[in-house]
């Protein structure tokens, strides 16, 4: 059952179609499949070991040290080949075997040298062996042509000597044979042909018993005879027994060079595995780098916070069809562990749900998500989805059955670390009777303490979602005057279904549409019509709101200027300040060698000028002194100062806790200011006519009834239901 919960997800989620575009970006077959096996990754370490290999990747298309080509070939087959005793491989898989080697090698140098900039994908390289046996011993024996080569063995060697000497003695013996006929006047015009890799004459029918030799063939007309000289035929035998001997040299080599290697065969197998590693992580960089994806901040406390999120999927469909985005933002916590989002249909609802769902999936898959660089999200252990049309025709279960043991599942499985979502919550039954068991299934979730984001368009839970402390209402905003949907999420209020609104501007006669609208209940046209005027006051306040921040940022930057530029002339000013002094203190110094040498000049008296010279020196140095006193060197001063220091951490450490008791004086009055506070206000008893409001709410209304622990409230466009304790006194009645 949970392989099929999990399954379901993925399917849900569309998670298969992003590993598909993931693909794209793979080097070989291999990493195409590793890819499209990607499954969330249950270990923490392993998943942020693997993240931070991604993003590692990621960076270095911004740095200077690019990481290196790593193709590779598919060596599986080769690896199994040479495992098995007494094998041996063709020497183009050779060839094949010893650049992997190599590949791999080459990427341990560079992750080693460049361990600063790649700390994770070094680590990865790290527990791969360093060796370069197995390329060195391919390269002995095989030339980069896929040859062996000549000094793979002294045979070898000796062998194709031979053979060299052997093909020059034909050489030579033809040539013979061809002028000898051609003096002749044995030969057709061609004089000579190729057949079967074999030079021979081409001879005259006529004078074919005049041509010492074997008759390999003719022409279609008959014309003309093809024979080898007799000359050559004793030397293309002993050709022939060479090649043979060549032949079974080569495969004795190539049986030795895989017996050298073979104890390397789990090595291999590694080296392998490690490329097709570094594929999938250069694929998911390279994904990450086109639909602008990040690593998140990903911490244990619960909260998801998906700023500015994109569905991936979508996001590449529109930039395909020159199609703008609209991102959503998105916050869970303890604060707000529940979202019910309401609004009409096509507004975007589910493609909200589908993004936040595919952006945890993908992250908990070891992929980057294209979300704000200040987003911050947490892991969870469970992912559980109920989008989509569920209707099992195999298993015989309607829509409503099959949600139903859906939820029966969901109920089972959730905690406080769960992440739930679920498309048009309660449907498929009756709208009471499901609007009802909806509500307690929202209830349950609540009370387990699980995340989740529901989609509906039942009044009942917008109203429950409303009096429960941690669930929240939001909406897809609506367009009033267009009725066309802006695809932004708006949290904090519910949505109006704009259902009548919706179906005059798809061309439904006003006169049916009024007769529908007598045939539902007042109270509920005056709660959707109220819930609409308030969405329409939230977008003309977001309006303001956006402008206002516009244009503070800009207020903002104008101020970053101009103290940008005051610090610029501060630092000038500084400058010719202390070009100024300097230069004073340079005409100072030459006003008092000027007076020393007229003094001189007047009397000519040496050892007053050199006396009155060195008492101004040590009157100069005793000012340099004061001004730049020298550092302290003896023990004696370098342990005065400790002692010093020690004092005045002391007298500081004595002030902190004299502040610190007080405070503690202080919040322990304020507490019971606080408690006197609460307990008067708890035990006020609420009348009707009292003026409240909600604890966490701005609105006051009129309490007109009360029953048993719940009062209900007339804001004047509608009146709510709520509990007592969630009441807050604003003006007793008269």
């Amino acid at each position: 059952m949970s392989q099929q919960v999990i399954k379901k997800t993925l399917q849900d989620l569309e998670f298969n179609t992003v590993l598909e575009q993931v693909t794209e970006f793979c080097i070989s077959t291999l990493g195409k499949n590793a890819v499209l096996n990607i499954k969330p990754i249950s270990k923490t370490r392993t998943l942020f070991f693997e993240l931070n290999m991604v993003n590692e990747y990621l960076s270095s298309f911004e740095n200077e040290n690019r990481i290196p080509n790593h193709n590779y070939d598919n060596i599986t087959e080769h690896i199994q080949r040479l495992a098995i005793e007494n094998s041996f491989l063709e020497t183009e898989a050779f060839l094949k075997v010893a650049t992997t080697a190599t590949t791999v090698n080459e990427l341990k140098k560079f992750f080693t040298k460049f361990q600063d900039y790649y700390p994770k994908l070094t680590e990865l390289s790290d527990n791969i062996e360093y060796t370069t046996h197995v390329s060195d011993a391919i390269a002995k024996k095989i030339t980069s042509y896929g040859e062996v080569a000549d000094n793979a063995s002294p045979d070898l060697k000796r062998i194709r000597r031979e053979i060299g000497g052997i093909r020059g003695k034909i050489s030579e013996s033809f040539s013979r044979a061809l002028s000898k006929n051609i003096a002749s006047g044995y030969l057709d015009d061609i004089k000579e042909t190729i057949i079967d890799n074999q030079r021979v004459l081409a001879v005259l029918a006529m004078h074919r018993r005049k041509v010492a030799g074997s008759l390999l063939g003719s022409s279609k007309s008959g014309n003309i005879v093809y024979i080898a000289p007799q000359a050559t035929l004793t030397y293309s035998r002993e050709l022939q027994n060479l090649m043979y001997e060549e032949k079974q040299e080569i495969v004795r080599i190539l049986r030795a060079l895989a017996e050298e290697i073979r104890p390397y065969v789990p090595l291999l197998e590694q080296y392998l595995e490690f490329l097709i590693h570094l594929d999938v992580i250069g694929a998911k960089a390279k994904y990450a780098h086109e639909i602008n994806a990040i690593l998140p901040k990903i911490h244990k406390k619960r909260r998801l916070y998906l700023r500015d999120a994109f569905h991936p999927i979508l996001w590449r469909k529109n930039k395909d069809n020159n199609i703008n985005t609209i991102p959503q933002t998105i916050e869970l916590s303890d604060k707000q562990q529940i979202i019910v989002i309401s609004g009409p249909n096509a507004g975007g609802k589910s493609i909200t749900l589908k993004t936040i769902g595919l952006l945890q999936l993908m992250l908990q898959s070891g992929l980057l998500i294209p979300v704000h660089e200040r987003s911050e999200t947490t892991l969870f252990n469970t992912i559980l989805t109920d989008i989509g049309d569920n209707q099992s025709i195999e298993n015989q279960l309607s829509t409503y059955s099959y949600r139903l043991k859906n939820m029966r599942y969901f109920l089972r499985k959730c905690n406080d670390n769960t992440l739930f979502l679920i498309d048009e919550f309660g449907t498929g039954s009756d709208p009471e009777l499901g609007g009802s068991l909806a509500e307690i299934f929202l209830e349950e979730f609540y009370d387990k303490k699980a995340f989740g984001i529901i989609t509906t368009h039942y009044a009942n839970l917008k109203v429950l979602a409303n009096e429960l402390d941690n669930v929240t209402n939001a909406n897809m905003q609506f367009n009033e005057r267009t009725l066309e949907p802006t695809y932004k999420l708006l949290v904090g209020q519910a949505g109006s279904s704009f259902t009548f609104e919706v179906a005059q501007k798809n061309g439904i006669p006003f006169s049916l549409i009024n007769r529908a609208k007598k045939r539902v209940e007042n109270e509920k046209i005056r709660l959707d019509k109220t819930i609409s005027k308030l969405q329409k006051e939230r977008n003309r306040l977001q309006k303001t709101s956006d402008t206002l921040e516009k244009q503070k940022s800009k207020e903002q930057e104008h101020l970053e200027n101009l103290q940008n530029k005051e610090l610029k002339i501060r630092e000038k000013l500084e400058g010719f300040q202390e070009l100024y002094d300097n230069n004073q203190r340079m005409l100072s110094l030459g006003r008092s060698i000027n007076e020393l040498l007229n003094k001189y000049f007047q009397t000519n008296n040496k050892k007053e000028l050199s006396a009155n010279f060195f008492k101004w020196v040590a009157s100069e140095k005793t000012k340099f002194t004061k001004k730049n006193p020298p550092k302290k060197k003896t023990k004696t001063e370098k342990k005065q100062d400790q002692i010093a220091e020690k004092k005045q951490k002391e007298a500081i450490k004595k002030v902190e806790q004299e502040v610190l008791k007080k405070v503690v004086k202080v919040r322990e009055e304020k507490k019971v200011e606080a408690a006197k506070i609460a307990k008067a206000k708890a035990e006020y008893i609420f009348k009707v006519g009292d003026k409240v409001r909600l604890v966490d709410g701005n609105a006051v209304g009129t309490i007109d009834k009360i029953e048993k622990k719940k009062a209900f409230v007339n804001y004047g466009f509608f009146t709510t239901e709520a509990k007592i304790e969630q009441l807050e006194l604003v003006q007793r009645a008269k």
